[in-house]
């Protein structure tokens, strides 16, 4: 199914690793899911106390649509040699509600500045071809309060458009309903059309 790339964006089912040797070099990729920015900082205290004797432990982390919330580390590596890289590697693979840490045991040979954006660039990459893809629906939340004589016709609309659903069965049938953005309004325009005015739903704010 295709759908309006306002309504989605993706991160990854679950946490990865990867390892990588460079010149004598060890680097270690971790990525895991991370829908806020305390999930993230959670798993890096995680990775740090696994690898508390670590030369460094590098991350960043990317939250939200449109990544608005996000942060990198270069861990003492030179400026702009390690977090920024880890980053970039979120837009090569159109992922967000993601961090990614690369833990680097030092081998004894530096590697320069170039060499370490791609070692870094490199272990990041290593761990997210690892990853399946996990599509995130952007929503709006519909109230519906139908009948039951109503009921067929709203759960027909309902299939066409909801991603999910809350229902409560008493007198009255009331239904939360999780539509894409981009759909929302629509979905109310019609759900009223086809029932005659009888139902009505509500964008909640």
């Amino acid at each position: 199914m295709e759908y309006n790339p306002a309504d989605v964006y993706y991160t990854i089912e679950k946490a990865e690793i990867a390892e990588i040797k460079i010149k004598g070099s060890k680097f270690i990729g971790y990525a895991a899911p991370a829908p806020t920015r305390e999930a993230a900082m959670e798993f890096l205290e995680s990775i740090r106390a696994k690898h508390f004797d670590a030369t460094h432990n590098c991350y960043a982390f990317k939250i939200g649509k449109e990544g608005n919330d996000f942060r990198f580390s270069d861990d003492g590596e030179p400026n702009g040699t390690a977090g920024k890289p880890i980053l970039y590697t979120f837009t090569k693979f159109d992922l967000s509600d993601i961090i990614v840490v690369v833990t680097r045991y030092f081998g004894g040979t530096k590697l320069g500045v170039g060499g370490l954006v791609r070692a870094y660039s490199d272990a990041s990459e290593a761990v997210l071809e690892l990853c399946q893809k996990k599509i995130i629906h952007c929503t709006t939340p519909v109230e519906i309060s139908c009948t039951y004589e109503n009921i067929n016709i709203v759960k027909r609309l309902l299939s066409q458009y909801a991603i999910s659903l809350e229902e409560d069965y008493t007198d009255t049938i009331y239904i939360i309903a999780h539509i894409h953005n981009s759909r929302a309004q629509a979905f109310c325009d019609e759900m009223s059309r086809v029932t005659n005015t009888k139902v009505e739903p509500k964008i909640m704010l």
